[in-house]
């Protein structure tokens, strides 16, 4: 995969409005800044390295015994301990589903893994079909699945998902459900699997702090398994201290902050509309999504062409199953939303009206 894996490249365009990142449009919760600058005035004593109250805080917040709960530096950090664990039981095959998170590849990849590859199309809107469970053959040993997928933001059918998880179980494959953008969805509760965790150890359901909360640059996920073996593995496979004290206070902060995400999922549900039909309008293909993003395809270069004019959009590009043309945008405030619009209007002016996807 070539150029820039992520969005949320702030550092080389620091004058652009981010829509290459998906994070909660109202930012960082007040009370998580002010549990931070709380926390730096004992930057000189360690970290708890087993994140005892953040483990307890997170375990309450998700109705769950702590001993199901693994933290991290990111879940990013968390997706490449659990292929090292995974690979060290032997586990030689991994799959996913494209286009996807390109980290689960990776991580697997840097496990010494190998990585099959199941493709969702854009002339089914991306949706994971039924042939998916067909898949699962007995030589593959984890599975990583994103729900709601990134880049497209698709749900999975839970008919379907419960079917997934039925033939893992059956056939000892580890599954990796990544659930980090389901606060952005109008139902999570109807969607996640959190309630499967005790009568499928097999299961393993990563989330993080990231979207919901603003929080990217403070880098704290955490996992949820009833496995008690593997997550042994993934701790004496981490460095210590892999959490920081200013990241524990800061996710103990943002479990109280119900009513801030409850605003910016609001705000989400009531932009994501509007962002969607002002693309369609200008003859984008929009993809159907149901998270806090939109990936469309559109003119050529256009995320060359909005740099000058002070915004950041994903190029998808680089992303295994996409081409170019296709991009992913954030659903930001409307004020945003409604700059970025009139940008990709200008951007788009000399391109022609219908835009049709290879």
């Amino acid at each position: 995969m070539s150029g820039h894996r992520h969005g949320g490249d702030r550092y080389r365009y620091p004058d652009c409005v981010d829509f290459s990142a998906n994070v909660n449009p109202y930012g960082t919760p007040v009370g998580v800044i002010q549990a931070i600058c709380q926390a730096a005035g004992k930057v000189s004593e360690y970290p708890s390295a087993a994140c005892e109250e953040l483990k307890a805080g997170i375990a309450a917040y998700e109705e769950t015994d702590p001993s199901t709960v693994i933290c991290g530096n990111g879940a990013a950090d968390l997706i490449y301990l659990l292929a090292r664990a995974e690979a060290g039981t032997g586990a030689g095959i991994g799959l996913v589903s494209d286009p996807t998170f390109a980290e689960y590849e990776l991580a697997m990849q840097a496990a010494g893994m190998k990585v099959r590859h199941f493709v969702r199309t854009a002339d089914q809107d991306f949706i994971l079909d039924s042939s998916f469970p067909e898949s699962l053959s007995p030589d593959v040993g984890l599975v990583f699945l994103c729900n709601p997928s990134n880049p497209d933001g698709r749900l999975i059918d839970p008919g379907l998902m419960w079917r997934i998880l039925q033939v893992c179980r059956d056939n000892r494959i580890r599954l990796v459900v990544d659930e980090c953008f389901l606060d952005f969805v109008k139902n999570p509760a109807e969607h996640s699997l959190k309630s499967f965790l005790s009568a499928c150890p097999n299961l393993f359901l990563l989330k993080a702090f990231t979207k919901a909360y603003g929080m990217a640059g403070v880098r704290l996920g955490y996992g949820l398994c009833s496995d008690s073996g593997l997550l042994r593995r993934m701790e004496e496979k981490t460095q210590p201290w892999a959490v920081s004290s200013l990241a524990q206070a800061a996710g103990l902060a943002a479990l109280k902050e119900r009513d801030f995400l409850e605003k910016g999922r609001r705000t989400v549900f009531e932009e994501k509309e509007y962002l969607a039909e002002a693309l369609k309008q200008m003859g984008f293909r929009v993809f159907p999504s149901d998270a806090n993003y939109l990936l469309f395809y559109g003119v050529e270069d256009l995320r060359e062409k909005l740099l000058p004019r002070g915004f950041l959009i994903r190029d998808c590009s680089n992303i295994r199953g996409l081409s170019k043309g296709y991009y992913r945008t954030a659903v930001r405030l409307h004020e945003e939303n409604t700059a970025l619009i009139e940008a990709m209007q200008k951007a788009a002016a000399s391109q022609s009206d219908s835009i049709t996807v290879p």
